[in-house]
């Protein structure tokens, strides 16, 4: 386990930013575009608008090498890192791997998506192939959510994520639930990532999650606070990478799939504009969360969602925390020096008033990464939006 998380901090070091100042290195959050430029539509100026939408992660449905092959010669153009696929790394996946291990935009290779309870012994011998002649990169396969048929998961879901990283070894733990629907949010959603935040933190791995960024039959076209509401609850319990489901608007079928940010001709949407803006918004906290550890997530509310814990005691120096009745996630983190407390609106009907209290003076980190004091002189009221955020910082 030690060299995937070696591994890890390599690659996270990789993704530092250039032309930082010399005293103090500015990180990037991993953020991946699923479902990325299609084979026909690969070139450097799509990777371009790639990069230019906020992505430093991608990974697109390639069938041939060649192609797969100029996706990492862009990304390296672009600053983009690649999540390897095609038709010759499963016919041969030691000669492909040779290929292309040491090419400086390969971030890993990927496995698939969902698999069965059952598939995992092919995915780790899969793994283990390439693994054996490129060790320093990722192996990547994207989890159910805890709502799968039993007959999927094979077991209970813990049980399910546990097996996964028993036999496949992953070096990181990425999973899909989209909680935004169209009657509601999924009350399930915060269960999952108690789930996969603690198995991922007991074998020492890393996790990702998502958000939804396409729209399909029973969920909406998204909103800022849609996407701030899943990204920042996913960032509140530990995610160290975040991807969108999708970039690109796959062909309709099964799932009527609808307005993604690049649509069916290759034209940018209104929800581009809006994962770019929020793209922008999440690197500008990045320092926050990269790296973090999670100390503890609780949850306010005249109910909490289940599989949850309730806030009673309050975390040193908060001394007063009155979500008057409203649903938000609490999170400590502590990263850099600093401990974090994280406040997130469960809801995205209504936005709330809440009051708090430090014993000392704190800071607040606005959306810009700015942070501003606030006194420690009685209770403070501050309003939190739908689906938003707020962060406090002491040393």
């Amino acid at each position: 386990m030690s060299k995937h998380i070696w591994t890890m901090a390599a690659l996270a070091a990789a993704l530092l930013l250039a032309g930082c100042t010399a005293k103090k290195e500015k990180v990037e959050l991993p953020i991946l575009a699923w479902y990325s430029i299609p084979e026909e539509n690969i070139s450097l100026e799509r990777f371009q608008e790639l990069k230019e939408a906020g992505f430093n992660v991608n990974l697109s449905s390639v069938g041939s090498f060649d192609k797969a092959l100029a996706s990492l010669d862009y990304g390296e153009q672009t600053g983009v890192k690649i999540v390897f696929s095609c038709h010759d790394m499963w016919e041969d996946p030691e000669g492909t791997a040779a290929k292309v291990k040491d090419h400086p935009a390969l971030f890993g290779y990927s496995l698939g998506d969902e698999p069965n309870n059952a598939r995992f012994p092919v995915l780790a011998d899969m793994a283990d192939r390439l693994r054996s002649v490129d060790p320093d990169h990722v192996i990547y396969v994207n989890l159910f959510p805890n709502y799968a048929p039993d007959e999927v998961l094979g077991s209970t879901y813990p049980e399910h994520v546990r097996k996964y990283i028993e036999e496949v070894r992953p070096p990181l733990v990425s999973f899909d639930f989209y909680p935004v629907t169209e009657d509601g949010i999924r009350e399930r959603w915060w269960e999952n990532l108690e789930v996969i935040s603690r198995e991922s933190a007991a074998a020492g791995l890393p996790f990702w999650a998502f958000a939804l960024s396409t729209s399909h039959k029973p969920y909406p076209i998204p909103t800022m606070a849609s996407l701030r509401l899943q990204f920042y609850t996913d960032l509140a319990y530990g995610a160290q990478g975040l991807q969108y489901f999708t970039y690109w608007n796959p062909v309709p079928g099964t799932w009527d799939f609808h307005d993604a940010p690049i649509d069916l001709d290759g034209n940018r949407t209104p929800v581009y504009d809006l994962v770019k803006a929020m793209n922008a918004e999440l690197q500008a906290r990045a320092d926050i969360f990269v790296g973090d550890k999670v100390l503890q997530v609780r949850h306010t509310g005249e109910t909490v969602p289940p599989g949850v814990t309730p806030l009673t005691d309050l975390p040193e120096p908060l001394t007063a925390l009155d979500t008057h009745g409203k649903g938000a996630v609490v999170s400590l983190l502590e990263n850099g020096g600093f401990r974090y407390l994280m406040l997130v609106n469960r809801s995205l009907d209504e936005g709330f008033d809440y009051d708090i209290a430090f014993a000392r003076k704190v800071e607040r980190v606005g959306r810009d990464g700015k942070a501003f004091k606030v006194p420690a002189k009685g209770t403070q009221t501050f309003h939190l939006e739908e689906g938003d955020c707020a962060i406090f910082r002491w040393k």
